[in-house]
């Protein structure tokens, strides 16, 4: 056969064999962008989700922290009237059902009272989250360690261990909401390089190599989007728990305060009606059994609150990266405690 002959029946082998591969290259080009796409609408989604819940569960835990800074602001007055009472029964004596008072100072009451208002004060111009930060340290760990700043000036949003911004709420731990984006994105920008080069790319051959080459990036970064799925999965089934849980709590605290308020009130008027001119003090044996019992219940309902803001709504895990565990022993120990006191305390003094 003339060489010319062999020639242009390769060249037209050439040309089928191009025209094929330029076809499978497009075809893997065609599915490596719809796969991009699909990769970026699925994790755009999934970011979106974990911003909804994140926001959602940090105005519940910023309303917890809030309420917890203003009952443990109150305790002050609490420990204040009570000091003014002499021959009065032990602490220990005090108790309903299975409820014993904690034992407390008036030093550390004080201390404590200090620092939850200097906690107050900041938290207007305090990150988003950092009130809910408080509540999941354990409020009154947050206010006895604020009170070291509020005669230095240190901002409040600084401390180390107490204040928690919505950056890191869901994850005291040692973890992270940070939880992807990046890979999917940088995966993108790959990509989005390789069509650019395609389109001045010259033969089938080539073509098909490059579309090759996209198609491996494009599940590449899929797999990746997969990955941070399933860890913004695990990261909004927590937010669900601890918006639920803190919202259950916050409930519960409502109520203990609600009392508590009306009973430290009408405690303030027995301790003023009766105070001693010369000392300021009021004699425990000479008030009435109905005022007793007042006190009584007020200093019950103390305790309750006391013990609710010391609770660490999550314990730290220690692992890095690990989401913290949310402490529902405690969480729920408080709660039974509460519903089986509260109905013994008469609701209206």
């Amino acid at each position: 056969m003339p060489i010319p002959i062999l020639i242009g029946a390769f060249v037209g082998l050439a040309s089928v064999y191009g025209g094929y591969k330029a076809a499978e290259g497009i075809s893997n080009f065609i599915d490596a962008n719809d796969k991009v796409k699909e990769a970026e609408r699925r994790n755009k989604y999934n970011l979106n989700r974990l911003q909804r819940n994140n926001e959602d569960t940090c105005r519940a835990m910023d309303k917890l922290g809030k309420m917890e800074l203003e009952a443990i602001k109150s305790f002050k007055d609490f420990s204040d009237l009570f000091d003014k009472i002499k021959n009065k029964p032990s602490i220990k004596d005090l108790k309903v059902g299975d409820f014993q008072i904690p034992q407390f100072e008036s030093k550390e009451i004080e201390e404590m009272s200090v620092g939850a208002t200097a906690l107050l004060s900041a938290l207007g111009g305090a990150a988003f989250g950092t009130a809910g930060g408080f509540a999941a340290a354990g409020a009154t760990t947050a206010a006895v360690a604020a009170l070291g700043t509020a005669s230095t000036g240190t901002a409040i949003a600084s401390l180390s261990g107490a204040a928690a911004t919505n950056a890191t709420l869901a994850a005291i731990g040692g973890g992270s909401l940070a939880a992807g984006g990046g890979g999917v994105a940088a995966g993108s920008m790959i990509l989005g390089g390789a069509t650019l080069g395609v389109g001045l790319l010259v033969g089938g051959l080539i073509f098909s190599v490059v579309g090759s080459s996209v198609k491996d990036k494009a599940d590449k970064a899929y797999d990746i989007m997969l990955d941070n799925e399933r860890k913004i999965d695990n990261i909004v089934k927590y937010l669900i728990e601890l918006y639920k849980i803190s919202n259950k709590y916050f409930d519960c605290l409502s109520k203990v305060k609600r009392l508590y308020e009306r009973y430290l009130t009408k405690m303030k008027i027995i301790v003023n009606i009766y105070a001693d001119s010369i000392d300021g003090k009021v004699d425990w044996n000479s008030l009435s059994t109905e005022n007793k019992t007042i006190i009584e219940n007020t200093v019950l309902l103390f305790g309750l609150l006391y013990n609710m803001c010391k609770v660490k709504i999550v314990k730290n895990s220690g692992k890095k990266d690990s989401l913290g565990e949310i402490n529902y022993s405690e969480i729920n120990t408080n709660i039974s405690n509460s519903d089986k006191t509260l109905p013994q305390i008469p609701q209206f003094v």
